[in-house]
């Protein structure tokens, strides 16, 4: 089986001395980055370990990549940490990883003084030094699993509490060809990748650069600013973004006027926002891509169907199936909406301690349909699932931090559109006097992202026949009561 890191040797032989990465500390060699991910393979397979898994809590940069890649090159599956969590959040999925060791970024390493984890703790500069005192690298060995876990992320299951997924190298190989059969992403490209490392799309966008020998430049952190000055040197033939960075962007004409490959993913892009950019910026070719965590590349739709299907999520990429279906499973005819199901070579192998493995044929629960030209298109999520620009916000997991509080009888989170980040968490409360100590619980429990945005307060939740809450209904209200604000 081909590993994610296999194409690295013969990057360094052919080309020892072009440029890999680009971060804003250091630029780094194919030679090398070869020699980088070989020497963190090395150690941790010299590591004491159970599981096979290191979790890290690291900003953008080299490190975080060359720690991931030396992961996948040794067969072991990397943990990515997200500094935006809480330290309760923190704590919650590091644990659930069983990871055999962390290795933590000197800046974040006093949130850990009173963890106690049965696991190795190492500060960043710790693991770089263990990395220098190593001056014999020896071919890494395979080890025998023939398609191992590579990748560990997290989410929401329907309680609220954290579920991790895992990936399998395949998967990504598999996403590869896609990348360079359907975006012609190549050897020869610059890609700038716009967003943090802990998104799997700018994650997967860094590495597929790297397997195929291009040069990666990265971000420590966005700002339009610093976007705009990176597309400006010219040499940048692709960027990997989400619509809330693409919209900032354009809002200060960064893209430029050489020819430019935009790929975008995550909350819904505007069909305004897309027009404005095929209208202003005619150099400039765009995919936006439908996909989750658990699905990987499901749709795309390009800036030339675009033009012909403004509001699709694209067409299945070719090694895709899918089917949308209703409630008794039988298949939808075209323009009728139904549950969306997809076959797919590049999916998710499942979630950590949960023997049964995936389907044939998944589903994440979001709902639309197929056009008689085989063109996808979304009609909303059925489980409730926020995008807040481009990260995923589940409204239960939310509700189970305010429903502890003891003023709260009852709580629903729900997302409503919002012209910038795509849709905002919402808060309806039901009979409390105010919302001060409840707001405080949410910014000590959640991460920031996750906090509601607004906050509303009903005497009673509006209820089904059957006692549970009339989510729809909710949303209605709310919709309503937030009109009449503005208004």
């Amino acid at each position: 089986m081909i590993r994610i890191t296999e194409s690295y040797a013969g990057h360094a032989k052919m080309k020892p001395d072009h440029i890999a990465i680009i971060d804003e500390q250091e630029s780094i060699t194919y030679q090398d980055w070869h020699e980088r991910v070989q020497t963190s393979a090395q150690w941790l397979n010299e590591t004491a370990h159970q599981q096979k898994r290191v979790a890290f809590l690291v900003s953008n940069g080299a490190s975080f990549l060359q720690i991931f890649a030396g992961a996948a090159c040794a067969g072991w599956t990397a943990v990515p940490l997200d500094p935006r969590w809480s330290h309760e959040e923190c704590v919650e999925k590091l644990l659930l990883s069983e990871a055999d060791l962390v290795i933590i970024e000197d800046r974040y390493m006093r949130r850990f003084e009173k963890i106690k984890v049965d696991m190795l703790v190492l500060s960043l500069s710790e693991w770089k030094e263990r990395m220098s005192l190593i001056t014999h690298v020896q071919s890494n060995k395979h080890d025998t699993e023939e398609d191992p876990a590579f990748y560990m992320g997290f989410t929401s299951g329907s309680t609220g509490s954290p579920k991790a997924f895992m990936r399998r190298q395949h998967s990504w190989i598999e996403s590869f060809r896609m990348t360079a059969s359907e975006f012609g992403i190549t050897h020869q490209d610059h890609v700038l990748i716009l967003g943090t490392l802990l998104s799997s799309h700018f994650l997967y966008g860094a590495i597929s650069t790297l397997y195929f020998g291009g040069t990666v430049t990265l971000l420590e952190k966005f700002t339009p600013e610093k976007g705009k000055a990176a597309l400006e040197r010219g040499d940048i033939t692709a960027v990997y973004t989400v619509p809330t960075m693409t919209e900032s962007l354009l809002q200060i004409d960064a893209f430029g006027d050489t020819p430019l490959l935009v790929i975008s993913s995550g909350a819904d892009w505007g069909i305004s926002s897309k027009k404005q950019l095929v209208t202003n910026d005619p150099h400039v070719t765009f995919f936006d891509f439908y996909g989750t965590s658990e699905l990987s590349f499901v749709s795309y739709l390009s800036s030339n169907d675009f033009l012909q299907k403004p509001t699709s999520v694209g067409r299945p990429f070719s090694t895709i199936q899918v089917e949308v279906r209703r409630a008794d499973q039988t298949v939808c005819q075209p323009n009728e909406t139904g549950r969306i199901y997809v076959k797919s070579p590049m999916s998710f192998s499942g979630y950590l301690h949960e023997e049964k493995q995936p389907e044939e044929w998944l589903t994440v629960y979001d709902m639309g349909w197929l056009d008689e030209d085989g063109y996808l298109y979304m009609s909303g999520r059925e489980n409730g699932m926020i995008v807040y620009g481009g990260l995923n916000i589940f409204p239960e997991e939310i509700e189970r931090v305010l429903n502890e509080q003891p003023e709260v009888k009852r709580s629903i989170v729900i997302g409503l559109p919002d012209p910038y980040w795509g849709e905002i968490p919402v808060a309806i409360i039901e009979q409390v006097q105010q919302t001060k100590t409840i707001r405080q619980a949410a910014k000590e429990k959640l991460a920031a992202y996750k906090i509601p945005k607004k906050w509303l307060v009903i005497d009673q939740m509006i209820e089904t026949s059957g006692g549970k809450v009339a989510r729809a209904s909710m949303k209605k209200w709310a919709e309503d009561q937030l009109s009449c604000k503005q208004s």
